[in-house]
């Protein structure tokens, strides 16, 4: 039997090894990123494009000197220095005005230095509407920014641990033109360009708990920073708002503060600035650019791509008091009226445009990679630079503001549409599979006709000397020009977004097949060692309901709209299941109660999964500052403030007596019995501090003495620790003893399940009592159907999977009951933090994996023996008892196991779907890391129970 027990355990780990096998094939074929090319631009490389390679703004003679004496490489520069500052998740209500929106809310028009700069008559300032490629998470929004490139899906799981951008980009290229480049804030920035800042002020930027850290040390070394000439670029990267948004919610007075004091902060900045922008000052010709990387929703969340993660804003502003006005056909304003009457307006820009244009300020040569273009309305800012209705037109002759803008401009344009034209020939060269042909003769159609018309008439133009003649057709013909450039350039952004990923078929084929091949042998080892008479008796029952079940959940995978009401699915799915064992029950007059028990607790499980997937909606009333969703539902009617305070204690009271009348009933062997106690203790010290943070119950002080808020959370983890400990001893040590099955199990689930309450919130401990509810009634139900059988040897022998699918969904439901979704933004970062206060890669990664997947595959893995039934403890039951355990993790393994198949192939079909990157794609990573999960846990629950 050990010899039978043994190969069952080296059969587990084969399965997690086929399956791990099989996702990376897959993923090494779905989720490629883009071909890196390790190229860089240079400034000898204009040299070979069609285009002037010294164009001529013409300055007077004191205007600009300082730019006189700029080197020049692909264009002139324009500004001489730049300060960006990232306002980390910065939304577009944070700074335009509330005029914009169809309501005013509360955390509208707290920037107003802001408002009141781009506003004002004759302002160098502008607010533009900035829009990110989603995925939005800060690394990949970085990596975007500064290569000029579209983002890639692979990236997000490197947005704890960035490593150095390879690729050719904004930061190198000021780096290789002489440029000095000082940093300070968020720490991604000397992750990705290491060495790369004269000067860097670097902080830890994971501790979402942390609002000031981060902002604190930008403003320390901001101010100072600004009155010395040691630096060309300046870049400070606040994080205050990404937090506070994270923990509090955007309706919340922490989001408020802080934008309160962003206000004060950028106000001081451009007082400063302002001081030093005369002639001969340090800021003469200084371009000062606020902006976010990405939006938040109300809950603070980001990193998909819905409209509020991917709009965000960018404030830009010049020094010089002039501004060139844009052309009404490339002026993207949009403009309503505030409450004094007066007409306001904004821009847009993409985000993937803001490389390229830093790159044609700053008179650098562009990144070899990016695909962007040079911004008419920010590029127009930086040209009040020239002064040109003061200067000297000389060989233009005389010329409106306008017209000379557009002539420097269309050359700029012709630089860029070069420089895209060549990263796409070299790309689709070098790519594994790059564009196809049909695509890369439209692009080239397009790129040549403009090339066209630039060599016929417009190069003519810009060279020569007589420039009145012709002055209506001159102003015509440069704007056809800069707009087939603009068309050229929207081609180019429209191709890359719809096939930038390289799908490898091959690869994800192989992947796909070896998963279904490892399906059809673990659905086989389900009946290692079964008699054929069984297994034949098996299929003809429960099977084909079973298999229903399952097979309908799998095709709704096929549907995005399914995909986003998952939880309701399974709750459907596990609701017709308890409908099924409540006709048994009426049938067989028994267990009738535990029935409906059950079927009010899917109930209560579907409401939850509303209320939790309400977090995804543009709502704040489920925000406070705990973590927990519950904390939210309640109005401030005093009776029910002090239900919402009191039944998650309570809920911890009851979970405490249920675990000590399982010790009463159960007999106690060895160390089973004081590692359940420790959990009942590690229940008293959630209730307390609980309590302690509540109001109601005046215990405010009890934090302190007992260490802070971070010692309880820390001991529970300890103890946890401690019981994990005792228990392997316990299995190592006492292996030929350990024949109750039923304390083992509760001492191993309980031991795992105080964390998995701690960090999920104050919900934790309610969705702990409703899971063991309807755990004890799936329990109690599951023989129900055998209930009139007389035959005692089948009921070990004989495997009930209808049991096994309602625990598997239950599980499911349970995901979603607490609030989770698969996205990246349904993540719960500050769950990491509780009892922390500083970010450690792999402790907080551990505690966010518990939080995200303790209920719903920790627990329901660990918990599943509970379903096995007891009838007796002689050696024959025991063995027969093991044997049938082995085959409800197998079918659990094969549940979990076809889910991740119909999502790899929903994927493959949908690869080229609108939402793939935004719905699909998160899913398959939330699917596979839930499989992988569930296979080591069967392993270990292998090693422990057989």
């Amino acid at each position: 039997m050990e010899t039978y027990l043994k190969n069952k355990k080296l059969i587990a780990l084969g399965f997690l090894l086929i399956h791990t096998i099989a996702i990376l094939i897959f993923t090494r074929g779905f989720l490629l990123t883009r071909t890196e090319l390790p190229f860089h631009s240079t400034c000898s490389d204009v040299s070979l494009s069609p285009c002037l390679v010294s164009p001529r703004p013409n300055h007077d003679s004191s205007s600009d000197q300082s730019n006189q004496t700029q080197p020049k490489c692909w264009t002139k520069p324009i500004v001489d220095r730049v300060i960006i500052i990232v306002l980390d998740a910065l939304r577009i209500d944070f700074v335009a005005p509330s005029a914009f929106f169809p309501e005013p809310k509360p955390w509208m028009d707290k920037l107003t230095i802001l408002q009141k700069l781009a506003f004002a008559n004759e302002s160098s300032a502008k607010i533009f509407k900035a829009f990110a490629d989603p995925p939005t998470t800060s690394l990949q929004r970085l990596k975007g920014l500064t290569t000029g490139g579209l983002p890639t899906f692979i990236d997000v799981g490197n947005s704890f641990g960035a490593p150095a951008i390879v690729e050719d980009n904004f930061i190198n290229q000021l780096v290789l033109n002489g440029k000095r480049l000082v940093m300070m804030g968020d720490d991604t920035w000397t992750q990705l360009f290491p060495n790369q800042f004269q000067k860097s002020y670097p902080f830890p930027s994971f501790n979402v708990k942390d609002l000031d850290t981060v902002d604190n040390g930008c403003i320390e070394h901001l101010f100072p920073t600004l009155y010395k000439d040691d630096w060309d670029v300046l870049i400070a990267h606040f994080l205050g708002v990404d937090h506070a948004g994270h923990i509090y919610g955007v309706d919340s007075s922490p989001m408020i503060n802080k934008l309160e004091q962003y206000n004060s902060v950028l106000e001081k900045v451009i007082n400063i600035l302002e001081s030093q922008a005369g002639p001969g000052g340090l800021h003469e010709n200084t371009m000062l650019i606020v902006m976010g990387d990405h939006g938040q929703t109300l809950n603070g969340d980001h990193g998909g791509g819905t409209a509020e993660e991917v709009e965000t804003t960018m404030f830009a502003m010049s020094t010089k008091k002039h501004t060139t006005l844009v052309p009404p056909e490339f002026d993207t304003s949009s403009c309503k009226q505030n409450t004094d009457g007066k007409q306001i307006c904004i821009s847009s820009i993409e985000q993937l445009d803001f490389a390229a244009t830093l790159s044609a300020l700053l008179g650098i040569s562009f990144p070899f990679g990016s695909i962007g273009h040079v911004n008419p309305e920010l590029y127009a800012l930086g040209s009040s630079s020239w002064n040109l209705e003061n200067s000297d037109l000389g060989n233009f002759g005389t010329q409106s503001a306008a017209k000379e803008w557009m002539k420097h401009f269309v050359n700029v344009l012709c630089v860029n549409a070069w420089q895209v034209k060549r990263y796409i020939d070299v790309y689709s060269n070098s790519s594994v599979v790059g564009f196809s042909s049909d695509d890369m003769s439209r692009i080239s159609d397009l790129y040549s006709a403009a090339e066209q018309n630039w060599s016929n008439s417009v190069k003519h133009i810009l060279m020569d000397r007589n420039g009145d003649e012709g002055s209506t057709d001159i102003s015509a013909l440069l704007k056809e020009q800069i707009a087939a450039y603009l068309n050229f350039f929207s081609s180019v952004v429209e191709l890359a977004r719809s096939k930038w990923t390289e799908f490898n078929l091959n690869l994800m084929i192989t992947g796909f097949g070896i998963l279904v091949i490892s399906l059809i042998l673990q659905f086989l080892a389900v009946f290692h060692g079964e008699k054929s008479h069984v297994v034949g008796s098996w299929l003809s029952t429960g099977a084909a309901f079973t298999l229903f079940i399952v097979t309908i959940r799998a095709c709704s995978f096929l549907s995005n709209s399914y995909i986003l009401e998952e939880g309701k699915v399974a709750n459907f799915l596990l609701a017709t299941t308890g409908l099924i064992k409540l006709r048994y029950s009426v049938m067989r007059k028994t267990m009738r109660k535990e029935a409906f028990i059950f079927l009010a607790m899917v109930s209560v499980l579907r409401v939850s999964i509303d209320i939790g997937l309400t977090k995804q909606a543009a709502t704040s009333q489920f925000m406070s500052s705990s973590p927990s969703w519950m904390l939210g539902i309640a109005p401030d009617h005093p009776a029910l403030t002090y239900a919402v305070e009191i039944a998650p204690i309570l809920s911890v009271v009851i979970l405490i007596c249920v675990l000590y009348v399982a010790i009463l009933k159960a007999p106690s062997e060895g160390l089973w019995k004081y590692v359940t106690v420790g959990s009942m203790v590690s229940y008293f010290f959630i209730a307390l501090l609980w309590a302690s943070e509540s109001k109601i119950f005046g215990l405010d002080g009890l934090l302190q003495v007992t260490g802070g808020r971070n010692r309880i959370p820390q001991t529970v983890y300890v103890i946890g620790l401690v019981q994990l400990c005792l228990l392997a001893s316990a299995r190592m040590f006492c292996a030929g003893k350990d024949k109750n099955w039923v304390i083992r199990t509760v001492a191993l689930v309980s031991a795992c399940s105080s964390p998995v309450v701690l960090l999920s919130g104050k919900q934790g401990s309610m969705l702990a009592l409703a899971y063991v509810v309807a755990g004890y009634c799936i329990m109690r139900l599951e023989g129900v159907e055998r209930k009139t059988k007389s035959d005692g040897q089948s009921k070990f022998s004989k495997l009930n999977p209808l049991c096994v699918v309602q625990w598997s969904l239950l599980s499911i439901c349970m995901f979603f009951a607490s609030g989770h979704w698969c996205a990246f933004d349904g993540l719960r970062y500050g769950a990491a933090f509780v009892g922390f206060d500083e970010f450690v890669l792999i402790r907080q990664a551990i505690l966010l994996t518990i939080e995200t997947f303790g209920f719903s595959i920790i627990l329901s893995v660990f918990g599943l023996p509970l379903l096995v039934p007891i009838h007796s403890q002689t050696p024959q039951a025991h063995g027969e008892k093991r044997h049938k355990l082995f085959q409800m993790y197998m079918l659990f393994g094969v549940i979990s196991a076809t889910t991740v198949t119909a999502t790899i192939l929903c994927v493959t079909i949908q690869r080229r779907h609108l939402m793939v990157w935004g719905l699909f794609a998160p899913k398959f990573v939330f699917d596979v890391v839930g499989l992988i999960l569930t296979d080591l846990l069967i392993c270990l629950s292998s090693a422990y129970y057989l």
